[in-house]
């Protein structure tokens, strides 16, 4: 069970599994003791003494010097010389603040944040902690959730100028947490378009380690993610700890080393070129921030995440409901296409079993190609002449459903709605505005824009009567300033985008509960915990390539588990790589994720219009264990040839193996992988070839792939454990 238990000045949340320990301190500030395995008690003293350097540490600030305390959430600028979680301007011009610990009260299950996403639930229990300075009266306010079912904290503040004056907040983090040792490896996730989130490893250093963006978004280049792993730690065994912000735009992810060996990991908001006015009685909420632990290595800190994002984050309505099979009309079409081309491929689609038909982009204003249109969001006529509603009548009266394509938040320079609202774009006044993809970026700051972008929105769902709406976003901020802010909050302008696309969000869902919403930026631009409360799923990459695709959703699956990946088959040769992989290969990798194509099933050979037929079936059946059964990472492709893992059923009866080899190799052995999640007291059946297993020897001693010639090929196999 989720408990929180005070015992004097000690704060212990808990549950079955771990341990968040913190304290008060004589002198009232807050200090952290303990994060890992469960713990049935503490002794303050010992922590408190290996922080303070041995016999100098007597419990007082004096002796010790917040400079060694480890704290909660630590401001710069009264004694503690590391980076702070806290910054602020004063009215008097200085940054010092004094948190100091005033109360707290511990209630049943988990508040909301208002104006942003954030986990909930009713098996937890829900810390808040009171803290004030003094002297400017700045009060800050700590919230900690801890899950029965989950091994996470949830964490997030709460910024108040109490005091008589303005301040300015210049940082706030969500998370901050101070290490007794700095004995581990720091992990993160890079990358670029098309091939987002690779996994880099290195052990950490002293000094400040971490990733960051400034673009506005998440970013195809970083994730607000981290992971410490100890130095021994593999995928199954071992201590890692995770952090993942719930946030869409700039955000930091930061371990510091300190000359004592500590560590100071921090996850926020990125304090470079932000700030926040905060008038008398105004309240600023950070992001919620998710901590996990793991004694069972990566996997373990992997899981975590992806049960704590499943039950506590993901819309209610898409936790268990059925993903359609899909088919996207972009690498089938581009934008060369009219009415009878489209329903020619759905009818085709249909053919093969697929449930959902999705038109991408150039359906209106005149949009033959990227340089004009966005923001006319009008049905283009020459293209669709009896409209959306004609178009999504016939495509279901071949038995599937209707979906469609958007990308809401920007403008074209060559639009009507552009000419006559130039300023709703982001841009500073007097400075050539600087396009990407011949787009601007709308101006989400602004109420009057997120009325527009809802209302766009609503009516092409209402005329469409789509069942799905795929949600893009492809390019970043450049040029950042807004003609509705004054000019000492051009700096807030990040934030409020984002408050304002959350904004947005929550009354479309709201309105429209039975749309899919699937999100896009560039593929996996923007591909975070914060748009996960609102879309179910996100299209992971635009790189389809199978071997690249084993890569991306592997590193993805680190802290997103598989029902949030967009994965689908697509043509080849493929249209980012030019590689050519074999049919199979490319449907089992699509299995990884949220399945369906990206091609013209019309241009198939009859042999692989057959195959698909095959292909959706299976992904219809497998659909609970693939996406919600518990992810197994068994080989890495960032570290050798070869990629594997395998989902397991929740009762593990069930469970289904993927295998990629990359590069084919001259008289090599074929692989003897070891399987993980499955009871070793049970006995599986491999469905493609009728052997029968012991779970322990799948477990311990491996299943061997043995896979064609040629490159990329693969095996997939469904193993059900036999009745007894």
């Amino acid at each position: 069970m989720a408990e929180i238990v005070r015992e004097g000045n000690l704060f212990h949340l808990r549950n079955d599994r771990i341990s968040y320990i913190l304290c008060v301190m004589p002198e009232h500030a807050l200090a952290h003791l303990y994060f890992g395995r469960r713990l049935s008690r503490l002794d303050p003293d010992q922590v408190l003494r290996h922080a303070g350097s041995g016999d100098t540490y007597n419990f007082t600030l004096q002796e010790c010097g917040l400079d060694r305390l480890p704290q909660e959430y630590p401001s710069f600028g009264l004694g503690d010389q590391r980076v702070g979680a806290l910054k602020i301007e004063n009215a008097d011009g200085s940054t010092a603040a004094d948190l100091r610990f005033v109360s707290a009260v511990i209630e049943q299950g988990k508040p909301a944040l208002a104006g942003l996403p954030a986990t909930f639930g009713d098996n937890c229990q829900t810390l808040r902690i009171s803290m004030k300075d003094q002297q400017t009266n700045v009060q800050v306010e700590l919230l900690y959730t801890v899950f029965e079912d989950c091994d996470a904290i949830a964490r997030s503040a709460k910024i108040t100028n109490g005091s008589l004056a303005d301040i300015r907040l210049t940082g706030a983090m969500s998370l901050s947490v101070d290490l007794p040792d700095d004995q581990w490896d720091f992990i993160t996730l890079n990358g670029a378009w098309a091939r987002e989130r690779g996994v880099y490893r290195r052990p950490l250093m002293p000094g400040h380690q971490g990733v960051s963006t400034q673009c506005g978004a998440s970013s195809l280049q970083q994730s607000p993610f981290l992971a410490l792993a100890r130095r021994e730690t593999s995928e199954a065994q071992g201590e890692a700890i995770g952090a993942a912000l719930i946030y869409s735009g700039n955000f930091l992810a930061q371990a510091s080393v300190y000359q004592n060996g500590s560590t100071r990991v921090m996850l926020g908001i990125n304090p470079d070129d932000f700030s926040w006015l905060l008038q008398p009685g105004d309240s600023f909420q950070t992001p919620e921030a998710a901590l996990v632990y793991s004694a069972q290595g990566l996997g373990g800190m992997s899981r975590a995440f992806h049960t704590l994002w499943e039950k506590h984050l993901l819309p209610r309505k898409w936790l268990n409901a059925h993903r359609p099979v899909l088919l996207n009309s972009w690498e089938a079409a581009y934008f060369d296409f009219d009415e009878e081309k489209l329903v020619s491929i759905a009818k085709s689609a249909a053919e093969a079993g697929v449930e959902l038909f999705v038109m991408d982009d150039g359906w209106f204003g005149h949009r033959d190609d990227d340089t004009t249109s966005l923001g006319d969001w009008t049905v283009d006529k020459r293209k669709l002449p009896g409209g959306l509603g004609r178009l999504s009548d016939r495509v279901r009266a071949l038995g599937l459903q209707f979906g469609i394509w958007m990308e809401p938040e920007m403008v074209s320079p060559d639009s009507d709605l552009y000419r006559a609202h130039p300023d709703w774009a982001i841009h500073i006044p007097g400075r050539a505005g600087i396009t990407a993809r011949h787009q601007l970026t709308l101006d989400l700051s602004r109420k009057d824009v997120q009325d527009f972008v809802y209302q766009a929105v609503s009516t092409t769902l209402k005329e469409s009567r789509a069942a799905y709406l795929k949600w893009d976003m492809n390019r970043n901020f450049s040029n950042i300033g807004s003609t509705a802010l004054p000019v000492d909050q051009q700096k807030e302008l990040p934030h409020r985008y984002i408050l304002g696309l959350y904004s947005v969000m929550e009354r479309l869902v709201k309105a429209f509960p039975n749309v899919l919403f699937e999100g896009c930026a560039s593929g996996g631009g923007r591909f975070d915990p914060g748009m996960l409360y609102y879309v179910p799923q996100f299209w992971c990459s635009d790189n389809t390539d199978a071997l690249c695709r084993c890569r991306i959703q592997y590193g993805t699956s680190m802290f997103l588990p598989p029902s949030t990946m967009g994965s689908h088959v697509s043509a080849v040769p493929n249209h980012q790589t030019g590689r050519i992989t074999p049919l199979q290969t490319r449907f089992a990798v699509a299995l990884g994720g949220c399945f369906g194509y990206e091609l013209d099933p019309r241009k198939l050979t009859e042999e692989e219009r057959s195959a698909l037929q095959g292909q959706v079936k299976y992904a219809q059946d497998s659909e609970s264990t693939r996406l919600h059964g518990g992810m197994y990472r068994l080989l890495s492709p960032f570290e050798g040839n070869d990629t594997a893992w395998i989902t397991v059923s929740k009762d593990q009866k069930e469970a289904v193996f993927t295998y990629v080899r990359g590069q084919a190799q001259a008289n090599a052995a074929p692989a003897l992988v070891k399987l993980q999640g499955l009871s070793p007291e049970k006995r599986y059946t491999v469905q493609e070839t009728g052997q029968t297993f012991g779970g322990d020897e799948l477990l311990f001693s491996g299943i061997l792939c043995k896979v064609d010639g040629g490159n990329a090929a693969s095996l997939l196999y469904t193993l059900k454990a036999v009745e007894a």
